[in-house]
């Protein structure tokens, strides 16, 4: 049994922050894993502006960076914010042309201390992160104090009755009510929040839908 824990424990930590040669597999494993999940983020942000700034806060396998850099056009810019070192190596070999261009900017950083400026940005998408997060209140603040007064956050969260059931999340995973996570979010300042389900299952995974301004209804897609 100690063996399956510790394995358990193990890929729950790879899940978290993907390092060495395991995490570059588990970063080809996210990818595609949850490609439709960040797909679905992407798509519920508003991307059509000329010169808009977005951000994927812990991109993970980077599927998201590469879907937000063929959304915005050539006048805007994509920021990723990643704490794996193996992640953001990973991530400025594949997309070194756009880094180069400025198309891209890659942070070493947390969610919780945004390495960006004050009303900065006009959207962030952010999937399975919050987990690993403990002070869900400072991070939360944090993107409020980044995002434009009129920006969007897209927040992905597994059902959390859904994910006790699997065996890793037993391991340093904060799983949290969505009603609670909705509470919070409604507290740091988003004026409007959505909980929007991939599909008509129990289980189905929440796209948090969150806009800073209060007439966020009218510009849902």
């Amino acid at each position: 049994m100690w063996l399956i824990d510790r394995a358990m424990s193990g890929l729950a930590g790879q899940l978290g922050e993907p390092s060495g040669v395991v995490g570059g597999v588990v970063g080809r494993l996210l990818n595609r894993g949850n490609r439709s999940i960040v797909t679905a983020a992407v798509e519920a942000i508003d991307t059509a502006a000329p010169g808009v700034v977005v951000a994927d806060i812990g991109f993970g396998g980077g599927v998201g960076l590469d879907l937000l850099l063929r959304r915005v056009d050539a006048a805007g810019s994509v920021h990723g914010v990643e704490l794996s070192a193996t992640m953001l190596a990973d991530a400025r070999r594949r997309f070194s042309d756009d880094i180069a261009t400025g198309h891209l900017v890659l942070h070493d950083a947390r969610m919780e201390s945004l390495p960006l400026d004050d009303a900065s940005v006009d959207a962030i998408i952010s999937t399975n992160t919050i987990y690993f997060i403990e002070d869900l209140a400072a991070a939360v603040g944090e993107i409020v104090r980044v995002l434009r007064p009129t920006g969007r956050l897209v927040l992905g969260v597994g059902d959390p009755a859904q994910m006790t059931k699997m065996p890793f999340t037993q391991h340093g995973f904060r799983l949290r009510p969505i009603e609670e996570v909705i509470g919070v979010l409604r507290q740091a300042g988003f004026a409007d929040v959505e909980d929007r389900r991939l599909s008509a299952d129990s289980g189905a995974f929440h796209l948090l839908v969150c806009d800073v301004s209060a007439d966020g209804i009218s510009r849902r897609q």
